[in-house]
């Protein structure tokens, strides 16, 4: 990967950070960086209607303030076929969510 840097005067140059490579930039405009917008990323376990219609199981909430003894939970295969699912859990009382696999 290429850098930048500027030294005394108007030349620029990009050199490498690994090798001693440099290519002098004389008299070339050059142009700020901009941070581009990043995109909505969708979420793959279903958002806020994932949890909508799944069944409820005794379970204890790993939170010690809440002491919840129900939770909603379903089930996911998020690895290769070979590997047991993974359950997500809700917890009734606090709603705190958290996975076995």
């Amino acid at each position: 990967m290429l850098m930048v840097a500027s030294s005394e005067g108007d030349c620029n140059k990009l050199y490498c950070s690994t090798c001693p490579y440099e290519f002098p930039i004389n008299g070339l405009q050059m142009f700020d960086k901009k941070k581009l917008p990043r995109k909505e990323v969708d979420d793959v376990l279903g958002g806020e209607g994932a949890w909508d219609n799944v069944d409820q199981t005794p379970a204890q909430c790993p939170r010690d303030v809440c002491g919840g003894d129900k939770a909603y939970f379903f089930q996911l295969q998020i690895r290769s076929a070979d590997e047991p699912m993974t359950t997500f859990y809700k917890c009734v009382k606090c709603s705190h969510q958290w996975r076995e696999n």
